[in-house]
C-alpha cells in the first residue's frame, strides 16, 4: 500500500520532471523551489554525468564484468560476502512483500550478492539484480549506488531522478558500508521496479549496512571488543561506536561511530593503541570490563584523554551488536550461525589467540580463520 495519496504520488513525479528539463534539457539550475539538501546530490551527480559526456536519452546496456575478475571479486570480499549474509536474509524477509530486493555491491559497484524476492521475468530486475553487473555511476549514470558510494552517506532515489530516462523505473535506496579500518568497501542497495515510493528503506538500508560494518568490526581477531557511547546514552542502540582490541592493547577495527567520537582512529589504517585514547592503564581497561565475556553486562565509565568522558561495555562475542534485520522474527539459528559463535566465543576466551582457541575447539587455525572471515 502507498503512503502518499494519487495526488501527492503524481506531484512528486512532476517535480522530478521539471527538475530534469531545467538541469538535463535547458542546462539551469535545480528549480529553486525543489532544492534541498537531500536532492543537491543528484544535481552533482546529474552534471557529473553530463561532463562526462552521457545523454539521458540514450539506452543503458548493464555490463558484466569478466569471469576472471568476478572469481577475483569473490576472493577479494570473502568477508564482506560472510558479514553481509545474515543482514541479506533478515533483508529479504522484511521487504518480501514490498516489490523490492537488495544488492551488495563493492566500492567499485559491482554486484556481488543479490536477496530477496526478484522476478527475473522483468527484464528491468533481471538486468541490475545479477552477480557481477556493474551498476557504477560512469556506467548506468545516477543511481543509488554510484551516489551512496560517491557522497558516502544514505541515499533515496526515485523514477526520473536516475540520470537516465532508461533507468527511471526503478526506487531506490542505498547506504554505503565501511570496513574495519574505516574505509568504504561497498554499498547496500534495496530497489523496486515500476513500484510505489518507498523513502523509509533508506532508513532500513543504513540500518542494514550498519549491522554489516559492525560484524566486520568483530570479525577481526581481537581479544576484547568494546561498545562505546557518551554518559547518559543507553548502549545497545544503532549509534554504538564499536572498537575491537588485540590483546597487547592496539586498536586495529572500529565501525564509524567510534570513529567520530575518538578522533585519534579518524585515520583508520593507523594501529592506535588504547592508552592513546582512554585515560586508564591497559589492565585495568581489559579487567573493568571482563575481557569481553557476556557476564560484563553493565556498562563502566571511562576516562578520555580529551577530558571528556565515555561508556564502555564488552561485546558478547555470539552475539555481538544486535541488528534488527539479521533474522527473521521467529527464525532459528542455523548450524552454521552457532559455529560461528562457539567459533567466537573461544577466540574472546582465549584473549584474540587463534592457536589456543583452535586448540581448545580441536579444529585447525585455518578453521578457526576461516570462520571469523579471514585468510591464512
Amino acid at each position: 500500500m502507498d503512503t502518499r495519496s494519487p495526488i501527492q504520488a503524481e506531484r512528486r513525479l512532476q517535480s522530478i520532471e521539471l527538475a530534469r528539463r531545467q538541469v538535463l534539457v535547458e542546462g539551469l539550475g535545480w528549480p529553486a523551489p525543489l532544492l534541498t539538501p537531500q536532492r543537491a546530490w543528484i544535481e552533482r551527480s546529474w552534471r557529473r554525468c553530463l561532463a562526462s559526456g552521457l545523454d539521458p536519452a540514450r539506452q543503458v546496456e548493464f555490463d558484466s564484468v569478466s569471469v576472471a575478475q568476478l572469481r577475483g571479486t569473490a576472493e577479494q570480499h570473502h568477508a564482506l560476502l560472510q558479514a553481509a549474509r545474515p543482514v541479506l536474509d533478515g533483508l529479504a524477509h522484511a521487504i518480501a512483500r514490498t516489490r523490492y530486493f537488495a544488492l551488495l555491491t563493492d566500492a567499485a559497484g559491482v554486484v556481488i550478492d543479490v536477496a530477496g524476492p526478484v522476478d527475473h521475468a522483468d527484464r528491468h530486475a533481471h538486468a541490475i539484480a545479477r552477480v557481477g553487473v556493474d551498476l557504477s555511476e560512469p556506467h548506468i549514470g545516477t543511481s543509488a549506488i554510484g551516489a551512496a558510494l560517491g557522497e558516502q552517506h544514505p541515499v533515496w532515489l526515485h523514477r526520473g531522478e536516475h540520470f537516465f530516462a532508461d533507468t527511471a523505473v526503478y526506487s531506490c535506496a542505498g547506504a554505503p558500508l565501511f570496513g574495519a579500518d574505516g574505509r568504504c568497501v561497498g554499498m547496500l542497495d534495496l530497489t523496486g521496479v515500476h513500484t510505489v515510493e518507498r523513502p523509509e528503506l533508506m532508513h532500513m538500508a543504513a540500518r542494514a549496512a550498519q549491522c554489516i560494518g559492525n560484524a566486520l568490526v568483530l570479525a577481526q581477531p581481537h581479544a576484547l571488543a568494546l561498545r562505546l557511547n557518551w554518559p547518559g546514552q543507553a548502549l545497545g542502540g544503532e549509534d554504538d561506536g564499536l572498537i575491537a582490541l588485540d590483546a597487547d592493547g592496539w586498536i586495529h577495527a572500529a565501525n564509524p561511530a567510534a570513529r567520530t567520537m575518538l578522533p585519534a582512529l579518524a585515520l583508520g589504517d593507523v594501529a592506535v593503541h588504547a592508552e592513546e585514547v582512554f585515560a586508564i592503564d591497559l589492565g585495568r581497561l581489559f579487567d573493568s570490563t571482563r575481557w569481553g565475556t557476556a557476564s560484563a553486562a553493565q556498562p563502566v565509565d571511562v576516562a578520555l584523554w580529551s577530558g571528556l568522558r565515555v561508556q564502555a561495555a564488552a561485546v558478547d562475542a555470539a552475539n555481538g551488536p544486535e541488528c534488527i534485520t539479521a533474522q527473521p522474527p521467529g527464525a532459528a539459528l542455523s548450524l552454521r550461525a552457532v559455529e560461528d559463535a562457539l567459533v567466537r566465543r573461544a577466540v574472546d576466551a582465549a584473549h584474540g589467540n587463534v592457536a589456543r582457541a583452535a586448540k581448545a575447539l580441536g579444529v585447525s587455525r585455518a578453521t578457526v580463520y576461516r570462520k571469523l572471515g579471514q585468510r591464512r
